[in-house]
């Protein structure tokens, strides 16, 4: 996939764990883990807003675009 999650380097700015970050979001920590992983294959808006709000971010703090990796990813 072409779109990297950076969720665990905002994470580390703003001294949040993920646990805090679910409690306040009201995700389950394991969907947020898989976001964090990059092994979501979907967001919904309403959870991008969420987290954004509760770590005062950008949505491009937390998606980078990384041309060329899917061709990488196609391989696995």
């Amino acid at each position: 996939m072409a779109i990297k999650v950076t969720l665990d380097d905002v994470l580390h700015d703003r001294r949040m764990t993920l646990s805090q970050l679910a409690e306040r979001v009201d995700i389950t920590l394991a969907n947020l883990s898989i976001l964090k992983t990059g092994k979501a294959r979907a967001i919904r808006f309403s959870t991008l807003d969420a987290i954004c709000e509760a770590l005062a971010c950008q949505p491009a703090d937390i998606l980078r675009h990384v041309p060329g990796d899917e061709d990488k990813e196609q391989s696995r």
